[in-house]
């Protein structure tokens, strides 16, 4: 993990007024042009994410219930699935390759704070979920973790650390089941 920069303070931002002003104006957009529209208008909030600087390839799909707090921060490819109520927090990258699914509810997190270090300053990460891989309702992902292309992880997992290719995961924190 990687800090954006270093943070004076814990109780003050490490990105900059420009920056937080970025992702305020991103967070009025997705509410008043994409979060009310139904499910067959997936191409205009394509596109309205593509305004904002994702990385669109091919056809995925975001759900509009879907929340992403930094569209810059996010790729997308062909088939991947980003259901209702999951969560992008993108303070750092996060990838979606082709044809995953980030179920309802998911929680995408790229960003955290060093608890060893007094100031608790911010760190990110990137987080990749590989091809055809399947993460389960309400499975929360820290930062700098990767999960392995056709892998499953069950609901409500807490994913601390890489899965492995064609692997099955669960549990708190996320724990080898099985080979796929």
């Amino acid at each position: 993990m990687n800090s954006p920069r270093e943070q004076a303070s814990p109780y003050q931002s490490p990105w900059s007024f420009g920056r937080r002003l970025k992702m305020v104006a991103w967070q009025f957009c997705w509410f008043i042009l994409c979060r009310w529209t139904p499910k067959p208008f997936n191409p205009w909030r394509l596109f309205v994410l593509r305004l904002f600087g994702a990385s669109i390839k091919g056809l995925p799909f975001v759900h509009q219930g879907a929340k992403i707090l930094a569209p810059w921060n996010v790729t997308l490819n062909h088939r991947a699935c980003l259901g209702d109520g999951a969560t992008a927090y993108s303070l750092g990258k996060i990838i979606l390759a082709e044809g995953c699914t980030v179920a309802q509810e998911a929680y995408l997190c790229a960003g955290t704070h060093d608890f060893n270090d007094p100031s608790l300053a911010l760190v990110v990460g990137e987080i990749k979920v590989g091809a055809n891989a399947f993460l389960g309702a309400r499975v929360f992902v820290l930062p700098s973790v990767s999960i392995g292309e056709d892998s499953i992880v069950g609901a409500c997992s807490v994913v601390t650390k890489d899965v492995g290719v064609k692997t099955v995961v669960a549990g708190n924190p996320a724990h080898w089941i099985r080979d796929r």
